[in-house]
């Protein structure tokens, strides 16, 4: 950066916008078409520059994280009700209640991947959630409680769309499209971790283990928390047995109960 500023030939994008602001108010200059298209928002918006704005979604995170030297991830996927359980006596079913646990399961197994980034440079293995409440938090708090970063990648809804108090504010970044979102939660991922959810949470399992499945995406260890929750929810057994995946596909995860079995199945994947 500070090389391309000192042999800079054309004016910065940015002092353009400052000059604009200094030229006299008439109606040729109130009018939109007078506006420099890159600081237009009613232009950027048009529906014809949507391939620009997913190009502009998939640079912005990548050239932030190339700044901050990540190198790779371990990402976390799970529900946003699922609650703290010092607050689970607000959750809405008894069920949601006993899955509770999975908070605290969550915050410590971000707490020890992210103890063993620091000792690594705090570069590999970073802590990446989708920034929101629930196991997201549960996240970036463990990173948060290990003094680490992690990344948030939150997206806008019409609820749940603030990030959480533990996301670090420097890595944490909101999307538009949930194709870019999901992009960048694979493009570094040295391990997928996921606990139970919704269908937010089901769709970006079987994305993965889709990507891993047909080779698009290298294999690399699917761990899900809570076998009992899963197995209730998905007949893993009847998908081979019809033949729609193949019995080798069953072994694409590993089911663990606690943060202790989680980081002992990342150890044993990565031959330690």
């Amino acid at each position: 950066m500070n090389k391309i500023a000192k042999t800079r030939r054309f004016p910065d994008a940015r002092a353009d916008i400052q000059e604009t602001r200094k030229i006299p108010d008439t109606a040729q200059t109130r009018s939109a078409t007078y506006r420099l298209a890159f600081a237009d928002p009613d232009f950027l918006c048009r529906d014809e520059l949507r391939p620009v704005r997913l190009q502009l979604e998939l640079l912005k995170t990548e050239m932030a994280l190339e700044e901050h030297g990540i190198e790779s991830t371990i990402v976390l996927f799970g529900g946003a009700r699922i609650p703290d359980p010092a607050h689970k006596d607000t959750a809405k079913t008894k069920t949601l209640a006993g899955l509770s646990k999975y908070y605290d399961e969550a915050r410590e197994f971000a707490r020890l991947c992210t103890l063993q980034s620091i000792e690594t440079g705090g570069t590999q293995g970073v802590i990446i959630t989708g920034g929101g409440p629930g196991v997201m938090e549960a996240g970036n708090r463990g990173a948060f409680d290990a003094g680490g970063k992690s990344i948030s990648l939150n997206i806008v809804l019409p609820h749940e769309q603030a990030p959480n108090l533990y996301a670090t504010p420097e890595l944490c970044f909101n999307f538009h499209y949930f194709a870019i979102r999901k992009m960048h939660f694979l493009m570094r991922a040295k391990a997928i971790v996921v606990f139970p959810g919704g269908f937010g949470t089901l769709d970006e399992l079987f994305e993965s283990l889709t990507l891993i499945q047909t080779h698009r995406m290298a294999n690399i260890p699917v761990i899900l928390f809570g076998r009992d929750f899963w197995n209730k929810i998905i007949n893993w057994q009847a998908l081979a047995d019809a033949g729609t995946i193949s019995a080798d596909d069953l072994n694409l995860f590993t089911f663990v109960e606690t943060a202790a079995e989680a980081m002992a199945a990342l150890k044993s994947s990565n031959g330690n």
